[in-house]
């Protein structure tokens, strides 16, 4: 079973590749689901879940910063997650979280979007973990372009969002999710485009066969 890890600054079509990637290598694409499982096994909300979560927007900035969570602009349209009690801590939703990824992996394989991916099945076998990344104005052009807000909109939310995807990484794992030594494979998806990304990752996996 093929297992790929995608990190992925934002603006960078990472919930676009991802799924288009998963649907090629006939496995699982495992974004959302990250979260509600947690939040069910725990017995949390979704809400509470999502607070800790690397890519719920900015939520790690609502954790180490206390700001409040606002409605934030993604490629598929607007997610808004209403902030609610967070009874939850942040570590033990990680330590739930690395399970469920290691458990997803060895028993069906997937697509992993973010949440330290890389770091969590650095051991598995035949994994391949792939970076998508840009230049900051490429990527803040890009969503403004894609989601028709300002750039300077976009801006604010490119940044927050890096702020807090870095952050996740940083603090449980001690890395630097910008580093290439994490990674098989790096790509500039705002300028080579999404489906030529998803083919060249594709590649990739098969090659580790």
């Amino acid at each position: 079973m093929r297992v790929v890890t995608i990190s992925a600054t934002y603006g960078t079509a990472g919930s676009q590749i991802g799924p288009a990637v998963a649907e090629r290598l006939g496995v699982p694409f495992v974004d959302r689901a990250i979260p509600s499982a947690v939040a069910e096994e725990l017995g949390c909300t979704l809400e509470e879940a999502l607070a800790h979560d690397d890519r719920a927007e900015h939520g790690l900035s609502r954790l180490f910063s206390g700001a409040m969570r606002l409605p934030t602009v993604t490629f598929g349209g607007v997610d808004m997650y209403v902030p609610g009690a967070m009874p939850l801590a942040p570590e033990e939703f990680v330590r739930r979280t690395e399970r469920m990824l290691k458990d997803m992996a060895r028993d069906q394989g997937g697509v992993f979007l973010g949440r330290g991916g890389a770091m969590v099945l650095a051991g598995h076998p035949g994994a391949l973990h792939v970076r998508l990344d840009a230049p900051a104005k490429r990527r803040i052009r890009q969503v403004a372009a894609l989601s028709g807000i300002g750039e300077r909109e976009a801006r604010r939310v490119v940044e927050d969002n890096d702020r807090a995807r870095t952050a996740y990484v940083r603090h449980f794992y001690r890395a630097d999710p910008g580093d290439p030594c994490h990674y098989h494979l790096v790509l500039d998806s705002t300028t080579i485009p999404a489906e030529t990304c998803a083919e060249l990752i594709v590649l990739a996996a098969e090659a580790l066969d």
